[in-house]
């Protein structure tokens, strides 16, 4: 920019022309042998390694993999065996992308776009409709939700006035714990986990920041405290994702698998979730917090914590932040009249909701988007013509959340049409006499173990469908292995990788990998152990 940062020319170039000076003659050129090194080590690269690895699996599939054609023989099935052959490629291309993260991963959720035509799996206009459904529609206007309350700061002063509630006076550590931990929660159950995390984060943080800084004189009850607090934040937010349709990625990825696997049978819709998800994540999270308590909470900590920490610090964070605007007002209840039509679409059989109104054409998406595109309409009242919401405050839209969900009802579609899904279900005919007590425990355990390595939502997009042919052939209702095998994919406890929200809680300083394990092992096993007691139970009777 120095030689034409000035220069009014209009003919004059935007960027600088830079004039290399000659090479010496003892140099190598550009063809030389020291750029030809250059290139080999840069190709020589374990990323190129794994890049390479996609192809080659689906190479090696297409050529030495033959499954067996089905029933009726001919050329037909001849075809369809080859097509089937062809999407178990296309699936062992894509996981060794998402598991390796060789190629970014909205890059790899993409892929299906060219290569279910390439490899005649599906049209390309087939595939390109799995992208933009309902359930993404849910998504969309969910996250611009969530984008306007943390724009006018509503989650801090929501997460100050219950912490305010729980506080105690004198101060009641485990009340203050369970405080914290209970506002991420319910927060997290109306955003994203990763959203919640991010938002509640500051605020725990910040009512740490009266303590004293960690070192060699710390009391160590401050110390614990501090990580129980930040355990707990990044904890309940995965916990509380759990109990809502729009909590995760992962329960949004089941329903969509779940309505185009079985588009004829009843959807999930919000409310019904909520009957199940609800008492399950109330289970888990009063073990978190009873756990948190027992590690880090020991008797003796309130005197101590009180001298740094009371009622006043949490009272003067609120005071700054002012009376609540009109904007914000409006915000929250645009999100209240979202929340009441969600759990009013589909109520019961005999109380059918207002979803009937439209011949249950409108989905919880159509209400989301709706009440989206309320917060561009409503004014402000800040500035003459500005509204709640303008198009430059959703740059942060997670699009590669999107583009993942789309590739997972991808991958749904094309696991169902190639035929591979039939072929699935006769290599497992010996699970028929299985009991479900034992495959439910075993399911989860797989989900919670994958997860650890890779993202929830990839391995729910790897696991489902393979457990809604485990349930055909078992012959039980699909929903009660593929809700084990996605929530499972949702305990990702033990590793700051697991997901997005750890990382949120591992760089605060404040808790290292052994207070995730410390934590993380007796979640894992309880979250999994009230599973398989709720499944049979309460799942089978929403399901009935």
């Amino acid at each position: 920019m120095s030689g034409h940062s000035g220069n009014d020319d209009p003919k004059a170039p935007l960027l600088a022309v830079v004039v290399h000076p000659p090479p010496n003659s003892d140099e190598p050129g550009p063809a030389g042998p020291a750029t030809c090194q250059s290139l080999i080590s840069c190709l020589l690269t374990p990323n190129s390694f794994y890049i390479l690895l996609g192809p080659l699996l689906c190479a090696m599939i297409c050529l030495l993999v033959k499954l067996q054609p089905g029933d009726g023989g001919g050329s037909s099935s001849s075809s369809a065996a080859a097509t089937s052959r062809n999407m178990l490629a296309v699936l062992a291309w894509m996981f060794a992308w998402w598991l390796t993260e060789a190629v970014p991963m909205p890059i790899t959720s993409m892929a299906p776009l060219f290569l279910f035509p390439l490899f005649g799996i599906a049209a390309a206009d087939d595939v390109a409709s799995s992208y933009m459904d309902d359930v993404i529609a849910l998504v969309l206007g969910s996250f611009i939700l969530a984008l306007a309350v943390e724009h006018y700061n509503i989650h801090r002063r929501l997460a100050l006035n219950i912490t305010l509630l729980f506080c105690g006076d004198p101060l009641n550590p485990p009340l203050l714990l369970l405080g914290i931990c209970a506002t991420t929660a319910f927060i997290s159950m109306w955003m994203h986990n990763v959203a919640a995390a991010v938002m509640m984060m500051p605020v725990a943080t910040g009512i740490l920041q009266r303590l004293p800084e960690s070192g060699p004189g710390q009391s160590p009850a401050v110390s614990k405290f501090c990580r129980a607090v930040v355990l707990g934040v990044i904890y309940s937010a995965a916990v509380g994702g759990m109990s809502t349709l729009t909590g995760t990625g992962v329960n949004l990825i089941l329903v969509g698998m779940w309505k185009s696997y079985f588009p004829e049978a009843d959807p999930i819709s919000f409310s019904t979730w909520l009957f199940f998800g609800v008492p399950l994540a109330l289970v888990i999270f009063l073990f978190l917090w009873a756990i948190l308590c027992l590690l880090y909470c020991p008797k003796g900590s309130g005197p101590i914590l009180s001298a740094y920490l009371d009622k006043a610090h949490l009272k003067r964070e609120l005071t700054l932040l002012g009376p609540m605007a009109f904007a914000e007002k409006m915000v929250l209840t645009v999100f209240g009249m979202l929340i009441a039509l969600w759990m009013t679409r589909s109520i019961t059989d005999d109380i059918p909701g207002w979803g009937v109104l439209f011949n249950d054409r409108a989905g919880d998406g159509t209400v989301s988007v709706m009440m989206a595109t309320l917060l561009f309409i409503i004014p402000s009242n800040k500035n003459k013509g500005e509204k709640l919401m303008d198009w430059s405050k959703c740059k942060k839209l997670p699009w590669n959340i999107v583009l993942l969900l789309g590739a997972g009802f991808a991958i749904a579609d094309g696991v169902r049409t190639s035929g591979l899904a039939e072929i699935l279900t006769k290599s497992l005919d010996f699970l028929e006499q299985a009991p479900y007590w034992a495959i439910a425990p075993l399911v989860s355990l797989i989900g919670a173990f994958i997860t650890e390595f890779t993202s929830n939502n990839a391995t729910t997009t790897l696991l489902v469908p393979l457990l809604i042919q485990i349930a055909k052939t078992m012959h039980v209702h699909p929903l009660l292995l593929m809700i084990p095998g996605a929530i499972g994919a949702q305990f990702a406890f033990l590793l700051p990788t697991g997901t997005p929200s750890n990382i949120v809680g591992f760089t605060t300083g404040h808790i290292e990998i052994k207070d995730m394990i410390k934590v993380g092992i007796p979640l894992k096993i309880t979250g999994i152990v009230a599973l398989s007691v709720l499944m049979p139970t309460l799942g089978k009777l929403q399901n009935a």
